[in-house]
């Protein structure tokens, strides 16, 4: 992606310990994690604002503003990482802390001007932004050092944190010129390392996880945490159905419980406030309430699912095409005619959604696990009935997301604020979510099918059909603006324009209206696109006599396939692949998935248990995200990945009875359990491409490559997931 640049005027420096604030500074309650102990549409212009990022303190630490959320993918130690490279810092200096809210500064480059994580976006938005931040306080205090030590700046060099000067043997710790380099202007141009120069980014153990130590010795700060004096805790009773509203409410019974403080109807239901979570939720249980659901969703997921296979026999809107699919399956004498399903699924992250808030009627403080600062303020004060600019975020940890907390329309955000504001100004509310509330809660990935067709002549795969049919992820969002032609690209990435040459292809759409709201979930539209894509092409390559990994290559011809098929190469070598069939009752199978710009092939051994279920044994998996910045943090994301997606591929179903959601917690919605979890072996293949993403990309391959092996077991791939049906376990 491009970065616009704009160098602004330096800011006023505060006086203290704050010394160099490349120089922007945030309250001193916001806390740093620190290294000696302890995130779609195209880019608009963007601001780059080296003084917003880095604060370098008299004590000599450096922090690290990240405009980008760390619920455990790694934000704050890459992003941290490549500003240390190039300001040649010690890695038991650094530390990183939240942005606040402004979108002026802190924009996600990929997404114009909103301030958010999202798409794998973190590193690959913010490489180029902070390298040249880092660079830009390197040449700050590397000059302020030149004139007091009246030397010349080439002549100092910077290791380790430590500014020496070897001519005259001097040398000092960045805090000693920190107040110094702070009065000096922000260069308009700096100069980058080589990568041949790097010592920290793309090397094995040279930085730990600043995140770690306090989330193991329980220092971390979750929403959770939270507990002011005179805070109240609420709970709030949403409709059991999607649509429906309140209609009327007894609180008699609930208002009865001993620390019980107030009842209030909202938009989205009804809340309960209390002294602490335990009266919340018996005051939530007494409550009498009668829903109105005239408006409600009342289809479950039998009845969508009839419908959507109804839709998918007829040709939707054109999404991709090449040639003439049509024509060419319709003289076809051997066509392969499958069916792929997907059910909804919940992102359920270990920390359901809460959030904190506190106003006095004028100005709002929230503090949360915030994925999408810019939307969420909005929506604070809109509700509020305030200036954007006078409602301020603390970004807090947060204990996962998959993406529900990027929420398109603040949903969390708005109840949050309209709990503050039903219960009045100078009141501290901490709204939470149970597991159920959260399973049940809504805004999941999507309901899809897939219909497909394929034609196989002379040994060769002469025409390629893909129906979907399903939800859009963008409509009602901010990102609505990405649909064009009545497509949501989201919807169809990944099976519009595949990495394999096919003559004859189409792909084409239909958009449903269902009344269940939804989300982009852990790979957006990837999720069910590659098993569908992934899952076909094995079997064509199966119906035309070709090895997996053999066939795949040979249609690897485009040029945007070229990292796909090197990624593909890399893990067939590292599981050393001689065929998918193996002995003892193991098979091998393949995938190979391009998403986010990230390349990843996977290859999963599946054995079938004496239960019937698949075991997966073992994951090999090769990556290309272009320079590795963490190459640790790379693999424990293609190793969560991998778990996240094998747990849903296998158990996961959130299924809809007369429009009812039928789990609720993880007895019914499963995950993977530990002694489940493969073993996985990956591989980073070195490349000199600029960073993209790896928080999403290991996940498409799984579910393909497993249902790949099973049909190398002499059984059917899997046509609707889960492949084991919802049990309680």
């Amino acid at each position: 992606m491009t970065i616009h640049e704009k160098t602004l005027s330096r800011r006023s420096i505060l006086q203290g310990a704050a010394g160099l604030v490349v120089a922007f500074y945030l309250p001193r309650e916001a806390k740093a994690q620190s290294g000696a102990t302890a995130a779609f549409t195209p880019t608009t212009e963007a601001t780059f604002a080296p003084n917003a990022f880095i604060r370098v303190g008299t004590d000599n630490t450096v922090t690290v503003i990240s405009k980008h959320i760390e619920m455990g993918q790694g934000p704050y130690t890459g992003l941290t990482t490549i500003v240390a490279e190039e300001l040649d810092a010690d890695w038991s200096q650094m530390r990183a802390e939240g942005a606040p809210a402004d979108n002026k500064l802190y924009n996600n480059l990929s997404f114009g001007p909103i301030q958010g994580t999202g798409g794998s976006s973190a590193i690959a938005n913010s490489f180029e932004q902070l390298r040249k931040a880092g660079a830009s306080a390197r040449a700050m205090l590397v000059q302020a050092a030149a004139d007091q030590w009246k030397v010349a700046p080439a002549e100092i060099t910077v290791t380790k944190g430590v500014i020496k000067h070897a001519a005259s043997n001097r040398q000092a710790a960045f805090g000693e010129f920190a107040q110094a380099a702070a009065k000096l202007p922000v260069p308009a141009n700096v100069t980058l390392k080589k990568p041949e120069d790097f010592s920290l980014i793309g090397k094995e153990g040279a930085v730990k996880r600043l995140d770690i130590p306090g989330k193991t010795n329980g220092t971390a700060k979750f929403t959770i945490d939270i507990n002011e004096p005179g805070m109240l805790t609420v709970v709030v009773a949403h409709p059991p159905r999607f649509g429906g509203k309140v209609g009327s409410v007894n609180d008699d019974d609930a208002r009865k419980i001993p620390g019980v403080v107030d009842v209030k109807v909202l938009s989205s239901g009804v809340a309960v406030y209390a002294d602490g979570m335990w009266p919340a939720l018996k005051g939530r249980d007494a409550l009498k309430i009668t829903w109105d659901e005239s408006a409600a969703e009342k289809r479950g997921s039998p009845e969508l699912l009839a419908e959507y296979r109804a839709l998918a026999a007829t040709k939707g809107v054109v999404a991709g095409k090449e040639g003439d699919a049509e024509g060419a399956l319709a003289k076809a004498v051997k066509v392969v005619d499958v069916e792929y399903v997907f059910p909804y699924l919940a992102h359920a992250p270990m920390e359901p959604l809460n959030g904190f808030l506190t106003w006095d009627g004028t100005q709002a403080v929230a503090k949360y696990g915030c994925q999408f600062q810019t939307i969420d303020q909005g929506a604070i004060a809109s509700v509020l009935g305030v200036k954007p600019e006078q409602v301020k975020i603390e970004m807090l940890l947060a204990g996962g997301s998959f993406g529900r907390r990027a929420q398109a329309t603040g949903e969390l955000a708005i109840e949050l604020a309209e709990v503050a504001k039903a219960i009045g100004p100078g009141k501290p509310v901490k709204l939470v979510r149970t597991r159920d509330d959260d399973i049940r809660g809504g805004f999941y990935r999507p309901m899809f099918v897939h219909r497909m067709k394929g034609a196989i002549e002379n040994g060769k795969i002469a025409a390629w059909s893909d129906t979907v049919v399903g939800q859009s992820f963008m409509a009602g969002s901010p990102f609505a603006g990405m649909i064009k032609d009545g497509i949501d690209p989201t919807q169809v990435e990944g099976s519009n324009d595949l990495p394999y040459v096919v003559e004859n292809f189409q792909c084409d759409l239909h958009t449903t209206n269902v009344g269940v709201p939804t989300l982009w979930w852990r790979s957006v539209g990837h999720t069910h696109t590659a098993y569908a894509v992934e899952c076909f092409i094995d079997e064509l390559l199966v119906a035309a006599g070709k090895d997996p990994v053999a066939g795949r290559l040979e249609l690897m011809t485009k040029d945007k396939s070229k990292r796909l098929a090197g990624a593909l190469k890399a893990v067939a070598e590292l599981a050393k692949w001689s065929g998918p069939k193996l002995a003892n009752g193991h098979a091998l199978g393949v995938a190979a998935v391009e998403s986010f710009n990230t390349f990843v092939a996977q290859i999963a051994e599946v054995s079938i248990g004496e239960n019937g279920e698949p075991r997966v044994h073992k994951v090999w998996c090769a990556v290309d995200c272009g320079v590795a910045v963490n190459p640790d943090i790379i693999r424990a994301q293609m190793e969560g990945g991998i778990g996240f997606g094998v747990g849903h591929i296998l158990y996961a179903d959130l299924s809809l009875k007369e429009g009812r959601v039928v789990p609720g917690n993880f007895d019914s919605y499963r995950s993977l359990r530990v002694n489940e979890m493969p073993e996985v072996e990956v591989v980073i293949v070195k490349s000199s491409e600029k960073p993209t993403g790896v928080g999403e990309p290991g996940v498409p391959p799984i579910g393909p490559a497993i249902a790949n092996a099973m049909a190398q077991l002499g059984l059917q791939r899997p046509r609707s997931l889960p492949m084991v049906p919802a049990r309680s376990v």
